[in-house]
């Protein structure tokens, strides 16, 4: 096979990799899949939560380092359909406003060089492939919609709705999270045909019912049945090769099974992931490219953005049944609260906490709670995600140490806001129905969110008008290669407050009709 030419190398079977091989596949063009994982097994530790959060099972076994020099384990996964194995399916669109300049407390959030318009079809699209369910207009932030959600919202279980009709009654505008599911339900109940149960293993797990809308049900294994497709598992891409004048890649040089491999394409695409892809692109420099592929403008690696993300635990002074809690959501601080004119964030439910996992993220605050043992306190917890805008700053960035090691130098900005809103979520507790602590929940995505939590990757090789300031042009091809494209959140020039999954799907799609019209008349 490697001495085979393809018309598509596709790096990466996540978010965009995965989604731009399905809108590829039926087109006749061969299209070559690298993914450096394996399928990632369906075994009963799937939905284990020591095995899962504790153990770390499905993470991949690295280890970086901190501007500081101290290592850090990512969390980070390797397997077809990239991190949207272990996703908590929330698909949102970032808000009209998003792509537009924003005033933040901590700094200025720079526009987009393209506007909403120009995604709103492809959002659509992708809210139709990810199967979404939610209904549009009942948040307030959220940006016009052409189509609706092709499948009506998840229902609340009895305690959340209870959360719902408080938070109504306090005067806010609670909405049911947009979730990609694959759950057919009626009056709360999965119906006998739904793939997804309505677990209480959602958030954070692999789906051992493939019932979770990720890119390798959705997408990678409906392309698999085209037989132009070809996917390599456990293929580690090591760099690009560019042709002698530079201007375009003409090999990728893979490491798979002990061996090396050598594949030719007459189009390439990047799609690891923001830190991967940056990674790769760097550790492909050549003379052409002396500081790394697409880099003439010195940005790739740099303005790695990620959420200022805090997850936290309440507890109920009723016992709280639920399963499948990630149903709600709030923007009303989304752009302020009024008596602060900048933004504060998004705030929505998480997947229910376990004896386990609170066992072991205790520490200081189990005097909190000194009476109530750890199984006790999942039955009665209830469980919140805020999320934050972090601004782009160049000099958050991944590089290589001349030792080889991964370093992220990375500085928390714009946290003013974040912990705002986490008063606001402390001020409604009592409202609730909930004793009023926060307490967090620091094994969630990664035992060290701030450094170590990656699921909202995103800015490394951000897109733009001027390759001076740029690495991509407004179709995700690299100003400085003919033949090179980057798909998954690496475009991103800002990254909003909203999870940025339904974004790179949505990016995949746009980028994927251009890759058809300039494979359509000749590459």
């Amino acid at each position: 096979m490697a001495s085979e030419r393809f018309d598509v190398i596709i790096i990466g079977t996540g978010a965009g990799g995965g989604t731009l091989a399905h809108r590829l596949a039926p087109s006749g063009k061969r299209v070559l899949l690298l993914e450096r994982g394996d399928f990632l097994p369906r075994e009963r530790e799937n939905w284990d939560s020591a095995a899962v959060f504790l153990d770390a099972k499905y993470q991949a076994d690295e280890t970086w380092y901190g501007k500081d020099g101290r290592a850090f384990h990512p969390g980070i996964h390797y397997w077809v359909g990239g991190n949207t194995k272990m996703y908590g399916a929330a698909l949102f669109r970032l808000r009209k406003q998003d792509f537009g300049e924003i005033e933040h407390h901590g700094g200025r959030s720079p526009a987009w060089p393209l506007a909403y318009e120009d995604f709103e079809p492809y959002y659509c699209e992708a809210e139709h492939l990810y199967r979404v369910h939610g209904q549009h207009g009942v948040d307030p932030t959220d940006p016009p919609a052409s189509r609706p959600y092709p499948y009506p919202p998840v229902s609340h279980e009895p305690r959340i709705q209870e959360l719902h009709d408080a938070l109504e009654r306090e005067g806010h505008q609670p909405f049911p999270l947009p979730l990609g599911v694959l759950l057919d339900e009626n009056n709360g109940k999965p119906r006998r045909t739904s793939t997804c149960i309505r677990c209480d293993a959602f958030d954070g797990y692999p789906c051992l019912v493939n019932g979770k809308a990720d890119a390798q049900i959705i997408c990678v294994e409906p392309a698999l049945k085209h037989a132009n497709v070809t996917l390599l598992t456990n293929a580690f891409v090591e760099r690009l090769e560019t042709a002698p004048t530079g201007r375009s890649v003409s090999a990728v040089c893979v490491q798979r099974e002990g061996a090396k491999e050598v594949y030719a394409a007459d189009i390439v695409v990047v799609a690891c992931g923001a830190i991967n892809s940056a990674l790769l692109l760097l550790r492909s420099a050549c003379d052409r490219h002396p500081d790394g592929l697409a880099n003439s403008s010195g940005v790739v690696g740099r303005h790695y953005m990620r959420h200022n993300n805090t997850a936290f635990m309440a507890i109920s002074r009723r016992r709280n049944p639920t399963k499948f809690q990630k149903t709600l959501a709030l923007n009303d601080f989304y752009f302020g609260d009024g008596g602060f004119p900048y933004p504060l964030g998004h705030i929505q439910m998480l997947g229910k906490s376990h004896g386990p996992t609170i066992a072991a993220e205790a520490g200081a605050w189990a005097r909190l709670m000194p009476e109530m043992p750890f199984d006790a306190m999942a039955h009665h917890a209830v469980d919140f995600w805020l999320t934050s805008e972090d601004l782009p700053d160049p000099n958050n960035r991944f590089s290589y140490g001349r030792d080889g090691r991964i370093i992220l130098d990375l500085t928390e900005n714009n946290m003013e806001g974040h912990g705002r809103l986490q008063a606001k979520l402390k001020g409604l507790l009592d409202k609730l129905d909930l004793h009023p602590h926060l307490l967090p929940r620091s094994l969630y995505l990664g035992k060290n969110i701030p450094i170590g939590g990656t699921a909202h990757q995103a800015g490394t090789i951000r897109f733009g008008r001027d390759p001076r300031t740029s690495a991509l042009d407004l179709n995700c091809k690299a100003h400085d290669l003919d033949n090179l494209y980057v798909v998954d959140g690496s475009f991103f020039v800002s990254i909003g407050a909203v999870n940025p999954s339904l974004t790179i799907v949505a990016n995949a799609l746009r980028v994927g009709d251009h890759l058809l019209q300039r494979l359509g008349r000749g590459s």
